[in-house]
């Protein structure tokens, strides 16, 4: 059965940073802060529609959880923990900074039934957190991850890609530095440049420049394996589909339907391998030619991924003069492809 997230966003409430990228109220879009009464609210009406409740957990999303007012944020969790239990939701999920995590802290979280914390990371790399103004550096997210673990917490980590100052080489080094903490999950954020931002700023005098949006299409792709085959689930990759985000975007690598054109890329890397791999050949030119037809078998979740985002493979390899069709096999595992034709 899927996990889901009861949703409650706590915007920009106690980040004591004003990170180059961030615009809370964007991203959450909102600026209202929840009262106690909103959380019994939310909850009271999700108890009457979740049929699933032991798989779905309380979340308080869009700010630095454990760095707002303490009885503020007690209030909250009070309010949360009346809605757990046997015939209540599984737990409490809480997102917020790795420098605002320590044992006192996790003790609190514990008693108020939170179940998940997941650690704005970011990027492990140094030069790059300093760069977008974070606060915190990459032995912060090392060092808070290893207490979450200790408390028996579920870790997830957020990273984004294609912050200022970060090259292709420090994403993927980001990413194995993730995969060695071996979080349980994590979120993938390709940078949107937000309207009254510093990022903004640098983008317009030109200090800021982005990469390709296909590289970055192909970056999280190869993350998404990546992290798959290391038994890490990628929860999220790419921002919600939103108004605000659309009306207050700069630039950057917004698209609605984001992580399917990573999953649609993922595919088509790996058809492609597959094809030249077994004709000794380097490139797909060698088709151009005479028109071939290949038959590939993947998992039958993944049947429309290998298409690719509104069929995008389908026309990339037929402008190849190659035709494709995929198929469904129960025993392939997620995110693999094999020819069968």
């Amino acid at each position: 059965m899927k996990h889901s997230n009861i949703s409650i966003f706590v915007p920009h409430a106690g980040c004591p940073h004003q990170c180059s990228f961030c615009n809370q109220k964007t991203i959450s879009g909102q600026s209202y802060a929840p009262k106690a009464e909103d959380v019994h609210r939310i909850c009271s009406q999700a108890m009457a529609e979740v049929r699933d409740r032991q798989n779905c957990e309380i979340a308080f999303f869009g700010g630095s959880f454990t760095a707002i007012d303490r009885d503020y944020m007690i209030s909250l969790l009070d309010a949360a923990k009346f809605y757990l239990g046997e015939n209540g939701f599984r737990g409490i999920r809480i997102s917020t900074r790795p420098d605002f995590i320590d044992r006192e802290i996790l003790n609190v979280l514990k008693s108020y039934g939170v179940t998940s914390i997941e650690l704005g990371a970011q990027s492990m790399i140094n030069n790059v957190l300093e760069a977008n103004e974070r606060g915190h550096t990459a032995e912060d997210v090392y060092n808070a991850s290893e207490l979450i673990r200790e408390y028996g917490f579920e870790l997830g980590l957020q990273m984004m890609v294609g912050l200022y100052k970060s090259s292709i080489n420090d994403e993927r080094l980001t990413m194995e530095r993730i995969i060695k903490i071996r979080p349980d999950t994590v979120r993938i954020y390709p940078v949107v440049v937000l309207k009254g931002t510093k990022l903004a700023e640098l983008y317009e005098i030109g200090e800021y420049k982005l990469m390709p949006f296909e590289t970055v299409v192909e970056l999280c792709s190869e993350m998404l394996a990546e992290f798959d085959k290391h038994d890490i689930n990628v929860i999220k990759c790419g921002l919600h589909a939103s108004d605000g985000v659309e009306g207050d975007m700069a630039a950057g690598f917004y698209h609605p339907a984001f992580k399917e054109l990573c999953e649609g890329m993922l595919f088509r890397k790996k058809m492609e391998k597959i094809i030249i791999e077994g004709h000794n050949d380097n490139s797909l030119k060698a088709f151009s030619q005479h028109f071939r037809r290949f038959i590939f078998a993947v998992n039958p979740s993944c049947v429309s991924k290998a298409l690719g985002h509104k069929k995008l493979n389908v026309e990339y390899f037929r402008k190849q003069n190659i035709e494709i069709k995929v198929v469904g096999d129960e025993e392939i595992p997620k995110y693999q492809c094999e020819i069968r034709g």
